[in-house]
């Protein structure tokens, strides 16, 4: 196997940005002939087509997008080393690349971490939000350091990660104060009232909040799904439905969103973890983050002004 050509990266990636080889030329100064050669020789040497037609342009193979996303981390790298070399060796920064699941409320995300970033001193934060197969399969390749999540790894995936529990809240129902009847008891206010959920794919707490429902004999009016929690819970700013989030984070979220607590749900808990990719935590940062949920529990008690 031949050892990969650079400036053969340099030019898949401005075609792949562009999506045009005449425009990929102007841009980098040379003949489109030259380029559309030298894209022809990086496809030999790694085996598969990068590109295909689409239009008057082309698009990106399966194996493009597969080839563009090590490029972006050959270049970040390359950028990194220039950096460090002109600011010297010694004050290259530490780095903790965490993958959330984008499920997880922001602000236990931010819990979370804060602590680690202020105590680390020369600590670099690359964050990335994706969907947690996502996020494992690059956790497995070593591509992320952690990822912090709303549930364990789920059974059947082959990947060898090890999950490790930071702390669990019961949950709590959020709605502006005009959707709460105060003339009802908790937890009969929902009954046939308007409620907001994550989606089935962003978080594994739809599915308890609806065998909670049944147990309790309620029947709600679904009004709306969410990917995305902040989207959501800003829906429910609005009065569109009631809404659950981690009792842990109530404060905050009655203070950003202008709601109340309709109640708690004790029974239902959500339980956070941090999963890596090995069973002995070897990144300093990773094992401070685990050791100081872990002691502290900091996210089984209610947060504080």
């Amino acid at each position: 196997m031949h050892r990969l050509n650079y400036k053969h990266l340099q030019y898949f990636y401005t075609v792949a940005d562009l999506s045009s080889i005449q425009a990929a030329a102007e841009r980098l100064s040379i003949t489109p002939q030259t380029i559309s050669g030298q894209l022809k020789l990086l496809e030999e040497d790694l085996g598969e087509a990068l590109f295909r037609k689409a239009g008057r342009g082309l698009e990106l193979t399966d194996a493009g997008h597969v080839a563009l996303e090590y490029c972006r981390d050959i270049f970040r790298l390359g950028d990194e080393l220039q950096e460090v070399m002109q600011q010297g060796v010694s004050s290259r920064p530490v780095e903790l690349r965490v993958g959330i699941v984008d499920a997880l409320p922001k602000s236990i995300t931010h819990q979370l971490l804060a602590p680690v970033i202020r105590n680390s001193g020369n600590m670099k934060l690359i964050c990335r939000e994706e969907q947690m197969t996502t996020l494992l399969g690059e956790l497995a390749v070593h591509r992320l350091d952690l990822v912090l999540a709303d549930s364990p790894m789920p059974a059947g995936m082959n990947i060898r990660c090890f999950n490790h529990e930071l702390g669990r809240s019961p949950m709590a129902c959020f709605a502006r104060p005009n959707l709460i009847d105060k003339n009802q008891t908790w937890p009969q206010q929902l009954e046939g009232a308007p409620v907001l959920l994550p989606t089935d794919t962003s978080s594994s707490m739809r599915t308890n909040l609806l065998s909670w429902f049944q147990r309790r004999g309620l029947s709600v009016r679904i009004a709306g799904e969410f990917d995305d929690s902040a989207l959501l819970k800003a829906f429910g700013s609005e009065g569109h439905g009631f809404f659950f989030a981690p009792e842990f984070i109530a404060e905050e979220v009655c203070t950003r969103y202008g709601v109340e607590v309709a109640g708690v749900i004790p029974e239902l808990e959500q339980t956070f973890y941090a999963i890596v990719a090995e069973r002995r935590i070897t990144h300093s940062a990773v094992r401070e983050l685990t050791e100081q949920a872990s002691d502290a529990g900091m996210l089984n008690k209610k947060s504080s002004p």
